[in-house]
């Protein structure tokens, strides 16, 4: 990997550093944040970990899954259970 001043750690080629800058941009559009190409020094540390975490969640959304079963009490009820998942990278 190129030692230059964008450290995007884990991306090895010039199309996967394109592609994360602008996948960063537009994070950064959605939440109402001016970024600039190059260096964003001016940003505050709320504004970068709202760009960043958005596209974690962006990346790994949580996944919800619902079931339905007999209660163990009475045949006649029915308990509905929900599991909540974020899978991470």
């Amino acid at each position: 990997m190129s030692n230059n001043s964008n450290n995007n750690k884990g991306v090895m080629t010039e199309k996967g550093r394109e592609a994360l800058e602008r996948f960063k941009m537009e994070s950064a559009n959605e939440l109402g944040i001016n970024l600039k190409h190059g260096y964003n020094g001016d940003l505050t540390s709320r504004e970068a970990g709202s760009i960043g975490g958005s596209m974690v969640n962006m990346m790994c959304p949580e996944q919800q899954w619902k079931f339905t079963r007999n209660s163990m009490r009475s045949m006649e009820h029915k308990i509905e259970l929900t599991y909540l998942m974020q899978v991470g990278i």
